[in-house]
């Protein structure tokens, strides 16, 4: 709870202003009952019609103003928990953009997503909870009870005896649901991702006919959520049938002692009618506990889940140029005996190596081929080198410096990437293209024209404003491809990375697109990620890897003469020509 009181404190002058409020809102709220006794056995017994009618008045308007003081504390309270959730999330959002590749892999895109939606939510209902019922339930229990006790001792006797009873029944409970809630957490994270991968591989489930499968996959994921909620709900549940119980014995040994007692004549009507209304008071307030204590469960679930994100360490800090290892010549990017495997920071570890022993070197305006069967690594270089996760043995440098020693933004402000299933937005292919940089409408137009994408732009309904749906879902997948090359390009970056960006595209594009950016572009230095052996025969250098391991490494002539995988799939793939 320290997190979500870390929030609060940054509101704390408005909380407190609200809470003020409230608490005058519930004093006022308590001296109704007094005056209904005042007026039953004080004014009542003299037939003081004016009188009567003026504490009558009196009476309505402190019911008014109840009212509408409860009212302008709740808005407050509801400002105040909308501004922690929408402070929450942003910093949730903005770590969440910082995460390392291993901290995102960890935390897994379907619970960042319930993090990020229901968790929030969660934390959100607290605080505007605590906000009216922290003030209202203890104010309206303690001074129920003491004008209880100034009324009848021994009527209020009651209360002091049932009331301690609640709260253990009201504290047990709250211990027991929160675990209960953080597993119901974990079953949801588990329904979204289901749900996600489903709705974005509709396409696959309904081409293999897999829906009655999918269906029980999703179904067995939500029964298991479903059993964990309902039992979480049903601990939560406990008290309020029990405090219903106590407050209906409650009222009505009240009300035999209270008839007792006025018979006798130890206590007026008017007492008795007031200590029923304050004895209901008491109770609601017990129960409004029950309450605080559900949302507390939850919130608490949730916020330790926000919190581990938030306060994730930073595992990828700039390191000091003077303590990083430089290269021994001036190339633009170099690899050095790296060695990688994801999900481990620890060259030793068991986990299987994605990289093995990797060494290339790559001058400015030059380009460097990339193939090899699916699976050997060849994007995980790209992600080592735009420093998505860092090497645990070896180097990977940029402009002579060590990528650890760079900014990030600094670092990837060089490059410009394309890949071959990223996203597209749901946007203009204006804003698809220019993303938010300082690009302007003709460095726009210049780069769709480059990418080859400026034929089919003119062609659609609004040009570069067509909206395009989410994930480009109106588009062809080679229309999305040269979209994503245009928005690489754009930005005239210094290093552009096309990671199999061209698989959707025909040979004549494509060899349209390499022309172009060799003939616009010379100064750029590429990077070209592919699987077609035309695609990188003309780069300055290829590199063949195979099981994460480089098998070849030249021009398009050497590794014809040398790699007898390469010079495989030249042969496979050229045919006759080859």
């Amino acid at each position: 709870m320290r997190f979500i009181f870390s929030y609060m404190k940054r509101l704390w002058g408005r909380i407190a202003a609200g809470m003020s409020i409230k608490l005058i809102g519930t004093l006022t709220e308590l001296a109704l009952p007094y005056i209904l006794e005042h007026i039953i056995d004080d004014l009542v017994p003299l037939k003081q019609m004016d009188k009567i009618m003026l504490w009558g008045l009196l009476m309505i308007i402190v019911a008014v103003a109840t009212w509408q003081i409860n009212v302008f504390a709740n808005r407050i309270a509801i400002k105040n928990a909308r501004q922690v959730s929408y402070e929450v999330r942003r910093d949730l959002f903005n770590r969440t953009l910082g995460l390392s590749g291993n901290q995102f892999d960890d935390f897994s895109l379907p619970s960042l997503i319930s993090r990020m939606t229901s968790d929030s939510y969660n934390v959100q209902s607290f605080v505007q909870v605590f906000q009216t019922l922290c003030i209202r339930a203890p104010i309206t229990m303690i001074g129920g009870i003491i004008i209880a006790l100034t009324m009848d001792r021994m009527l209020a006797s009651i209360l002091c005896i049932m009331l301690p009873i609640l709260l253990l029944v009201i504290i047990g409970v709250s211990v027991l649901s929160i675990p209960l809630y953080n597993l119901v957490q974990q079953r949801l994270d588990d329904l979204v991702r289901i749900l996600r991968e489903n709705i974005t591989g509709i396409r696959v489930v309904k081409a293999l006919s897999k829906r009655d499968y999918e269906i029980r996959r999703f179904q067995q994921a939500n029964e298991h959520m479903k059993k964990t909620d309902i039992k979480a709900s049903t601990v939560l549940a406990l008290p309020g049938p029990f405090m219903q119980l106590c407050l209906n014995i409650g009222l009505t040994l009240v009300v035999y002692f209270g008839a007792v007692r006025v018979n006798e004549g130890l206590a007026k009507p008017g007492v008795v009618l007031a200590f029923l209304t304050y004895f209901n008071m008491i109770i609601q307030g017990a129960m409004a506990f029950t309450r605080i204590f559900t949302m507390l469960s939850k919130a608490a679930a949730s916020a330790d889940r926000i919190a581990l994100v938030i306060q994730a360490p930073e595992t990828q800090p700039v390191l000091a140029k003077e303590v990083t290892k430089k290269p021994e010549d001036d190339e633009l990017i170099r690899f050095e005996h790296v060695n990688f495997s994801y999900g481990s920071m620890d060259a030793e570890s068991d986990r299987e190596l994605c990289l093995k022993d990797i060494s290339f070197s790559i001058r400015k305006g030059e380009s460097l081929g990339i193939i090899g069967p699916t699976g050997c690594g060849k994007t995980t270089i790209i992600n080592l080198l735009m420093r998505f996760y860092d090497v645990p043995d070896g180097g990977v440098y940029v402009g002579g410096r060590d990528v650890r020693t760079w900014d990030k933004d600094e670092l990837r402000r060089k490059f410009g990437i394309a890949m071959q299933n990223d996203v597209v937005f749901h946007d203009t292919i204006r804003g698809n293209i220019s993303f938010g940089r300082d690009v302007g409408n003709e460095q726009v137009e210049f780069a769709a024209e480059n990418a080859m994408a400026s034929e089919y732009i003119k062609g659609l309904n609004g040009k570069y404003d067509f909206m395009v749906d989410m994930k480009g879902m109106n588009l062809s997948g080679g229309q999305r491809q040269r979209l994503l090359v245009a928005r690489a390009l754009a930005a005239d970056p210094e290093i552009l990375i096309l990671d199999d960006s061209s698989s959707a595209l025909d040979y004549q594009t494509d060899a349209a697109l390499r022309k172009a950016l060799g003939t616009f572009y010379p100064d750029t230095t590429k990077i070209i990620v592919a699987q077609r052996v035309s695609s990188i025969q003309n780069m300055t250098r290829i590199l063949v890897l195979d099981n994460g391991q480089c098998i070849g490494y030249g021009t398009h002539e050497e590794l014809l003469a040398t790699c007898d995988m390469y010079r495989d799939i030249y042969q496979t793939q050229m045919g006759a020509l080859a």
